[in-house]
């Protein structure tokens, strides 16, 4: 597992979280955050960028250009996903179910995941082994994609704003 802090120039940061943050980014509401989630009690809101199946592509044309710079850095070689996820603020901080991002894939292992924080909230991202990202604007933790984590709501801001990838080196 990597974290970087800082991970984008500050003006270009300011960019896609202005964007992120701001009234125009149209986002969806998921009955539910993982599979292994009881629908109706927990939510979330999402916005697919970029989702690659065996038997579609979609690309998100009107806002994936937002992630060019982030892309860049990352230096995927194939794009499986890439999908932000909004909290809303909760009363006590909800951790949900362990998981991984992308399903029963025989080529799990071969993946990366990476999470991108979009503001800072004492939400996080916690993985199976205890260890424990804090959710802070800017911020990259790179991870195999095999590697269960769990995310959480936050109690001290709006919302919880995260951008999730999944890719090959």
């Amino acid at each position: 597992m990597k974290i970087i802090n800082n991970f984008l120039d500050q003006k270009e940061f300011d960019k896609l979280q202005n964007i992120m943050m701001g009234e125009t980014l149209p986002w969806f509401f998921n009955d539910g955050i993982t599979d292994l989630n009881e629908k109706g009690k927990i939510f979330q809101f999402v916005h697919a960028f970029y989702v690659y199946e065996r038997s579609f592509i979609f690309v998100d044309h009107n806002y994936i250009s937002i992630l060019d710079y982030l892309l860049n850095k990352i230096n995927p070689t194939m794009l499986c996903r890439i999908k932000a996820n909004l909290l809303t603020k909760t009363s006590n901080t909800v951790e949900n179910t362990f998981h991984v991002d992308i399903g029963v894939l025989e080529n799990l292992k071969q993946l990366t995941t990476s999470i991108f924080y979009v503001n800072t909230n004492n939400g996080y991202t916690k993985f199976e082994d205890g260890t424990i990202v804090e959710s802070v604007a800017n911020r990259m933790v790179i991870f195999p994609a095999d590697m269960e984590h769990t995310g959480t709501s936050c109690t001290d801001e709006k919302t919880r704003v995260v951008i999730n990838f999944n890719y090959f080196k």
